[in-house]
């Protein structure tokens, strides 16, 4: 299937000078146009995928759309995958304050997508099953792009030039050594499948559970050290705009990520993906469910083919060039002074503590009520065991001082558990 998030005739090339003029007074009249295209095989039937190109932020206003794509892996059963695919999405833009400008949209989403993601996990271990989930989540504002990320599913993002960048972090135990710091800190045990005799087979895993991964959506019978929080990384595109490529670790089992952008270059969204699921099982035959998404972000004065698709040519010349890198926890306004043609990096945060990522970045302009849950956005009264720290702040009454914004005595809970304080089944069903 494929698609465009806007259509249209092509405008006339508008001059250098003018380009130039609105990018640096941040004009969004021009939008990019978004086309994407999917495909995928299945084995086990448990990967899913979610698009949604025509999403408003402000009902009634096409001139406030945006789009969102995301692509599920699913373990141990299908339920946390279709629950995401279902839920997700609303409880991110749940969190997002209501009335505030597109600025403070996009500085405020980073928090609203961990947010979210908590939410989706707490509900979806109420239901007491015990399937879990990767999830990638994309959304795509004009030229500028965040994408929220637990477990090993992956973005990637092609620009012209060909340079490739990732945009998720793996959240694999074999191959990442602060995850396994975490795990083992907050109570877990990792180790390889250890078979009669002593011999350790296969990858890392956490125990209980058995888990390869140490952040997922749902997965009750593991410990709560195997969190939903997510990565989250933000960048602007480039006035050339650029090629996404969203899929599961069936693709990325078998493919690099320039692999992958490669194989598709030169062609439309649809084809794109899946050439890149054909090159996958050609590469390693089809072992595992592949899934997987492109989405091709145009300047609505350039050519219906994306400038990201063009042969890569002269990448050493211009390696150095395409991007103009900011710091990890840098946010705010766009640095107006990144030249037209790089790609850059507006956030990227990927702790696991709760509390360095809801206690940053907080609309100031958001005027939220002094006690709506910042996890679950449900407004109570300040009792019941609940008590005020510090100016926007609480914990239960057993609990140390939590500096960030309000939470339930639930989501405080879930909290605790998290970093191995202590175990939240008895609200959460883990």
């Amino acid at each position: 299937m494929a698609g465009a998030a806007t259509e249209g005739k092509l405008s006339p090339a508008l001059p250098l000078a003018t380009l130039i003029g609105r990018e640096l007074r941040g004009d969004g009249s021009e939008r990019p146009i978004v086309r994407y295209g999917h495909s995928g095989f299945a084995k086990r039937g448990e990967d899913y995928f979610l698009v949604k190109p025509d999403c408003l932020r402000v009902p009634g206003d096409p001139s406030s759309a945006f789009s969102v794509f995301a692509v599920f892996d699913g373990h141990n059963g299908v339920s946390a995958a279709v629950f995401s695919k279902e839920k997700l999405l609303e409880h991110v833009m749940s969190a997002v304050p209501q009335g505030i400008s597109r600025e403070d949209w996009l500085q405020a989403l980073p928090r609203a997508l961990v947010a979210g993601f908590v939410k989706t996990d707490i509900d979806f271990q109420r239901k007491g099953e015990t399937s879990g989930t990767t999830a990638t989540l994309v959304v795509v504002d004009g030229f500028t792009v965040t994408v929220a990320s637990v477990g090993d599913s992956r973005c990637i993002l092609d620009t012209q030039g060909g340079e490739v960048s990732l945009l998720t972090v793996d959240h694999r135990l074999e191959e990442n050594a602060e995850e396994r710091e975490r795990v083992t800190a907050s109570g877990g045990e990792v180790s390889r499948l250890n078979l009669c005799g002593g011999q350790e087979v296969g990858p890392l895993r956490c125990w209980p559970g058995g888990l390869c991964l140490s952040r997922s959506i749902g997965d009750t019978d593991v410990g709560e050290f195997i969190v939903p929080i997510p990565h989250v990384k933000k960048v602007k595109l480039p006035n050339t705009g650029g090629r996404l490529i969203i899929a599961s670790d069936g693709i990325w089992d078998a493919l690099s990520s320039e692999t992958a952008a490669q194989a598709c270059r030169g062609l439309p969204a649809e084809l794109a993906a899946k050439l890149v699921v054909k090159q996958a099982l050609k590469t390693s035959g089809l072992k595992d469910d592949t899934t997987c998404v492109v989405v091709d972000i145009i300047p609505s004065d350039h050519c219906s083919t994306p400038p990201a698709l063009s042969p890569k040519k002269n990448q050493n010349k211009l390696k150095s060039l395409i991007f103009g890198r900011r710091s990890h926890s840098s946010v705010g306004k766009l640095s107006k002074s990144v030249s037209l043609g790089a790609v850059e990096e507006i956030f990227e945060e990927g702790s696991a503590m709760l509390e360095e990522r809801l206690g940053r970045n907080f609309p100031s302009k958001a005027n939220l009520p002094p006690f709506r849950c910042a996890v679950c956005q449900v407004d109570q009264e300040p009792f019941e065991g609940l008590m005020m720290d510090n100016v926007g702040g609480c914990c239960s009454a057993p609990s140390t001082p939590w500096g960030g914004p309000y939470l339930c005595s639930d989501c405080r809970k879930k909290k605790d558990a998290m970093e191995g304080k202590r175990s939240s089944r008895s609200t959460t069903c883990r």
